[in-house]
């Protein structure tokens, strides 16, 4: 196995480097501001075009995703951008969406690319990499524990030449932002199937009449407004042209899963990023603060913390880049306990990792002053975002055992 960056590694991280050090992180204070004077706005922030506009001209544009049938992809294996996803990190409330590299656009143009015909990928793939359009993933709902797909109780039924919806979703990532044009959906076209064969995916235009934006949900607190926030959605007999259907009827379980894999090499190499921006202001805060008559740094409980984020750090970041190697050579399905693995260690000890800044910087780890709580809530969530945690160790552990894994069928994994 060899992680070594090759040359075009290199030169695209460096790049991605100087454009984080140059124009994203003093743009954040920039964000912060027209947050703060547009407060009922749900759109992205003329900050985030300019940056968007910088990083087209320096070619960090859709990096995530190799080149389609339209050639408007970045190019990159899933190994080649795991180092500028983890730099995109530092500052993930505008680094990913100034690259066009944001969830959940990201899984969405995947799932277009792999699977969507090519009257899908004309209207809706197109405009999503030139960002002149957002889009949301309707998979979780309010009423039903979602990581077992085989309990959505959001219907899909044929009529004639139309698909009929009816449902409720709830955490539609980007779906208050006027911009998100498209829902994809997840529903039960045939509830009396096999577990894994029960639900298909339909591309829903978000002005379809029946589509209700319920309300928005917050995330500890934040309603991440600055990408669109978080919203509960109602279909009531929404109805779509049978030719939205992405995939094949049953193959939703399938399309949800191929979803995932590259999306959690994403997450956790930009979570990872955020443990490196957390222990940048560690360094910085523990030996310019003073208590108990010397710099906080020389504190042994402080200096422990710190040594341990270095070891968690290196070593999950091995992980994540073993995964990528994998599903680069390998493909998604050999690197399975692979992803697994890093969707549940990478998270925690981000947690924790950014659970101790916020201790080392007292009651000032609590405000926005400092981007710590809004990166540790970010943090926790992702241990539930494709998953919790326990579903994830409960697959890992049955591969591990050699278990049969038919009382695991129809779980998100």
């Amino acid at each position: 196995m060899d992680f070594r960056p090759d040359e075009m590694t290199r030169a695209f991280a460096d790049e991605a480097r100087a454009f984080l050090d140059e124009h994203v992180l003093p743009a954040e204070p920039v964000l912060a501001k027209q947050i703060a004077d547009t407060p009922g706005d749900w759109t992205v922030r003329p900050v985030v075009r300019d940056l968007q506009e910088t990083a087209r001209d320096r070619g960090l544009w859709n990096l995530f995703l190799p080149p389609g049938p339209h050639g408007l992809g970045g190019g990159l294996s899933n190994l080649r951008y795991a180092p500028v996803a983890e730099l995109t990190g530092h500052s993930p409330r505008l680094a990913p969406a100034a690259m066009n590299c944001a969830a959940p656009d990201t899984g969405n143009m995947e799932l277009l690319t792999h699977f969507g015909t090519p009257e899908q990928q004309e209207t809706w793939l197109e405009p999503l990499l030139e960002a002149r359009i957002r889009s949301a993933f309707c998979m979780t709902e309010p009423a039903t524990a979602s990581s077992d797909a085989s309990q959505i109780a959001t219907r899909v039924h044929r009529d004639g030449s139309e698909w009929v919806v009816n449902g409720r979703k709830w955490f539609a990532t980007g779906a208050m932002n006027p911009d998100c044009a498209l829902l994809v959906v997840m529903g039960k076209t045939d509830p009396s199937g096999p577990r894994h064969r029960q639900q298909s995916m339909v591309l829903v235009p978000r002005d379809t009449p029946g589509v209700t934006i319920v309300r928005p949900l917050t995330v500890l607190g934040y309603d991440d407004r600055d990408h669109g926030g978080h919203a509960e959605i109602r279909f009531d007999d929404v109805r779509v042209p049978a030719a939205n259907l992405l995939g094949g009827v049953g193959e939703g379980f399938a399309i949800a899963q191929a979803r995932l894999g590259p999306g959690r090499v994403h997450h956790c190499m930009r979570a990872l990023g955020m443990a490196e921006r957390a222990l940048d202001l560690v360094r910085a805060r523990a030996n310019a603060r003073t208590a108990f008559g010397g710099p906080l740094a020389r504190q042994g409980v402080v200096r422990s913390w710190a040594a341990d984020a270095r070891v968690e750090i290196e070593a999950l970041r091995l992980l994540v880049l073993k995964t990528a190697w994998l599903m680069d050579t390998a493909g998604n399905r050999a690197a399975m306990k692979e992803i697994q693995a890093i969707k549940v260690a990478v998270p925690r000890a981000v947690q924790r990792i950014l659970d101790r800044a916020i201790q080392l910087f007292g009651a000032a780890g609590l405000t926005d002053d400092h981007p710590l709580a809004e990166m540790f809530a970010a943090a926790r969530a992702l241990r539930l975002a494709d998953g919790p945690d326990e579903v994830h160790v409960a697959a890992l552990g049955r591969a591990e055992l050699a278990l049969p894994s038919s009382t695991m069928e129809g779980v998100v994994q």
